[in-house]
């Protein structure tokens, strides 16, 4: 769907939490607003700091007109000043902007508290991500142009009020047309539907547009498609809610939990976290308080991209290969307002946070992460003696979460902290899924099966296309100290002598990675093994270096070849983790501007060096994945499908941390 415009001290003010009427107080409540003054140093920008940046940006003779943001974010210290700070103690405070200006890219940086422009350097060869006035104007002149409309007209349309269009960017296939260009695809749908217009898609014409040129490059008209009728709402009106007879109730009068600012302590666990426009929840400066000591564990995660590649080679869908967060996010932020008693449970606390417009100014979202302690009904651990003497220990966690919206589909994230000392990092598919109009109404009457050969039929004329969706995720594990290195631990087969009456057995063979190819890891069933990273100058009780297992869960790898072209420009699914040296400007893993991008960026160009990663500050970067062929169960909306991982103590203890629960709690 299209973005809403969003400029104006008017509007974002909208959310201003000291203006909220004390009826809307206590309908949003517990909510917590954003400080208005950051108090760490990985602190998100403040709605006064984003002022700040528009002051100093307007005055700085550098914006002109046609200038618009592509994107403002925290533009974060160097590692070794926030490791060295101390509360109450001065930080430097600097944002970092994406100036789209003409065909030129342009990165600012600005001192917030000085307001001043550090630097201000044109990036040649790139295209930032696509930005709402952009696709506002296209989806405006493209519904003007006489071929589009003769098109409509073709296919029976003539109302075109009643047709919803949005652009994106259709990626890179090293083609003339798109030498050059800053291109846009242009498809539309049709519907009068209470929520999804998606569900009525328009098949067979793509409007191709040129964003720099503000023209129609070309119209992709393959044939009319009959639009699929059918309903394709969810709200209560339209589908009559079942009766769920006795209410859960949670209640909780006093939070286990305490915050300060964005910084959060629970049960021997200590965060920080901040909302990224661009990146949703980031989690820094993690440690745990073991035997009085505080052992520092993450420095920094956050989920750095994502992939979504469609299977469908026709015309109108070969092109359809998103990457999330570096080319879709069109107005300054992927966060989703948070549904109380929905989203999260009655007992959560909910953080409202600060994005940028493509003008620069800032606007408010409320609830936009949730924190909340979860008690599942699970056991941490137990046994019993003969079956009578039983000892158990319930089970409880802390969840932090958020969800995101990249058009059709929603992503929650939740980031788990148990008692244990395992983080648990999850992410929940759910959304609409992405449809194709076909002739047959159903797979009885595909005969020939062209149809379906790429999906799957969901309902009457419609196709649930397959796809996959890729998860990369940041970890800049710190076990103990930033000298750290990375163990992939083998599990082999191990035949045994003839005398022995066993055959086998396998055993695990330890090998730390020197550099990074030897990092470069793919989970494989009939080769397993453990990945973890250690502090090989920091030995546990029992002489082994103390470190955090990343195990992993369900996951998958692509399908595609390695010289087709979406594969390319997503380089880093071509392995389930990568390992690199800690670098500050090393953050998105399909490289920091994937727009049109002609692949091999970020991960794999990083690493073409094979830089010594062993006994130094490593970052670990995990893909989790799974491939989707969509079911009618899947239809008018999607049953959240969670996939996880875990960063798991592995010697990092002398025992289980959570030994010392009580019996009742």
């Amino acid at each position: 769907m299209r973005p809403l415009p969003l400029s104006g001290r008017l509007d974002v003010n909208r959310f201003a939490c000291p203006a909220l009427s004390v009826a809307l107080l206590v309908a949003l409540a517990p909510l917590r607003c954003a400080a208005e003054t950051a108090q760490h140093p990985l602190d998100a920008l403040t709605f006064q700091e984003y002022w700040a940046v528009y002051d100093t940006m307007k005055a700085s003779g550098k914006l002109d007109a046609e200038s618009r943001f592509a994107g403002i974010n925290l533009h974060e210290p160097p590692k070794a000043e926030v490791l060295s700070w101390k509360p109450g103690t001065p930080f430097r405070r600097e944002a970092l902007a994406i100036v789209k200006q003409r065909r030129q890219t342009f990165e600012a940086t600005v001192d917030i508290a000085a307001r001043k422009l550090v630097s201000w350097k044109e990036v040649k060869g790139v295209e930032p991500v696509l930005i709402a006035d952009e696709v506002e104007e296209a989806v405006e002149r493209v519904k003007a142009d006489p071929q589009w409309q003769a098109a409509m007209r073709k296919r029976g349309i003539t109302d075109f009020d009643t047709v919803e269009c949005d652009g994106d960017s259709p990626g890179y296939f090293d083609t003339p047309e798109e030498k050059g260009r800053r291109l846009q695809s242009v498809h539309c749908s049709q519907g009068r539907g209470f929520a999804d217009a998606g569900g009525h898609p328009i098949e067979g014409l793509i409007a191709v547009w040129d964003s720099n040129e503000q023209k129609l490059v070309r119209l992709i008209d393959t044939g009319p498609v009959p639009v699929p009728s059918g309903s394709t709402d969810y709200d209560v009106n339209t589908i009559p809610s079942r009766q769920v007879p006795g209410p859960i109730l949670v209640e909780q009068p006093v939070h286990g939990f305490r915050t300060d600012g964005n910084e959060v302590s629970w049960q021997n666990w200590h965060f920080h976290f901040r909302i990224d426009p661009k990146m949703g929840v980031v989690v820094t400066n993690v440690s745990y308080l073991d035997g009085g000591k505080e052992r520092s564990v993450l420095y920094e995660g956050s989920l750095a991209e994502i992939f979504v590649p469609y299977q469908d080679p026709a015309e109108g869908w070969y092109h359809t290969t998103y990457i999330d967060e570096g080319e879709g996010n069109t107005w300054g932020g992927v966060a989703s307002t948070l549904a109380p008693g929905a989203d999260c449970p009655d007992n959560a606390v909910y953080f409202d946070s600060v994005i940028p417009t493509s003008h620069g100014t800032p606007w408010r979202r409320p609830r936009t992460a949730c924190l909340f302690e979860r008690e599942a009904g699970d056991f941490a651990w137990r046994h019993s003696q003969a079956g009578l003497l039983t000892d158990s220990r319930r089970q409880r966690d802390l969840v932090l979460r958020m969800i995101t919206a990249f058009g059709n589909y929603d992503y929650a994230v939740d980031w788990t902290f148990e008692q244990n000392g395992t983080i648990k990092i999850g992410v929940g598919a759910t959304g609409s899924v992405e449809v194709k109009a076909v002739r047959s109404r159903t797979a009885a009457e595909d005969h020939d099966g062209a149809d379906g050969r790429y999906g799957h039929f969901l309902a009457d004329n419609t196709v649930g296309v397959n796809h996959d969706h890729f998860f990369c995720f940041r970890l800049d594990l710190d076990v103990d100290g930033t000298r750290n290195s990375f163990v992939n631990e083998e599990l082999r087969t191990e035949r045994l002598p003839a005398g022995n009456p066993r055959k086998s057995i396998w055993v695990a063979e330890q090998k730390v990675a020197k550099t990074e190819s030897d990092a470069q890891l793919t989970m494989m069933m009939e080769h397993p093994a453990l990945w973890r990273v250690i502090n090989p100058n920091v030995k546990g009780p029992l002489g082994y270096p103390v470190g955090y297992e990343i195990a992993p869960s369900h996951n998958a790898v692509s399908l595609m070849a390695d010289d087709d072209w979406p594969q390319k420009r997503a380089g880093f699914i071509r392995h389930n983790l990568w390992v690199t040296p800690y670098r500050e400007d090393e953050r998105y893993p399909a490289g920091d501007y994937p727009t049109q991008s002609r692949g091999g960026d970020g991960l794999p160009a990083w690493t073409q060096a094979n830089r010594p990663i062993e006994n130094t500050d490593i970052v670990v970067w995990y893909t989790l994945g799974f491939h989707h062929v969509p079911r009618p169960e899947d239809w008018p909306i999607m049953p959240t499908a969670w996939h996880e991982f875990e960063l798991r103590p592995f010697d990092f203890f002398a025992r289980n941390p959570a030994v010392d629960l009580p019996r009742e709690h």
